[in-house]
């Protein structure tokens, strides 16, 4: 995929992270594309729901299977402002994802190359290309935000 297609795409995630940022949640927003077409949406809503599950790429992983009416997702990229985590690692192995695009990297939970790489780990009966720091400035630079603003109410409480 070409690198402008690999931004647009990257920045249709980072609108999904800022409706997360806009809810208190920690910004992390994702779209799947299929066929140059963006097919699933989500974003963290883990505060909001209540839901240890509900991260970004659960949730268009979610969308994304009901508008193809599979399980599989065959041939699908997915973009994600964040490296994924386990959990999410898992699902879009399970979901036969192809490609995973992400922009920042999670040293403390990135299994897309950082801490370990599941989705190119040869022992599953899948593996997915993946493509690292897409958009990474902007995508680290929410996170940093939404941090450093927790960490000032915090420090003025004090």
């Amino acid at each position: 995929m070409e690198l402008k297609q690999q931004e647009y795409f990257m920045q249709e995630a980072l609108k999904e992270a800022k409706k997360a940022f806009d809810l208190g949640e920690v910004p992390i927003g994702c779209v799947l594309v299929v066929d140059g077409k963006i097919i699933g949406r989500g974003h963290n809503l883990r505060e909001t729901s209540n839901d240890a599950t509900s991260h970004a790429e659960i949730q268009a992983i979610r969308q994304a299977n009901q508008a193809l009416q599979s399980w599989r997702l065959n041939g699908a990229k997915l973009f994600v402002t964040l490296e994924p985590c386990p959990m999410c690692s898992g699902a879009i192995l399970n979901a036969r994802i192809a490609e995973v695009y992400y922009g920042a990297y999670d040293l403390k939970a990135g299994t897309a190359g950082t801490l370990l790489n599941l989705l190119a780990d040869r022992r599953f009966n899948h593996q997915c290309l993946v493509t690292k720091g897409v958009c990474y400035q902007e995508c680290q630079a929410l996170l940093q935000n939404f941090f450093g603003a927790i960490r000032q109410k915090n420090n003025e409480k004090d």
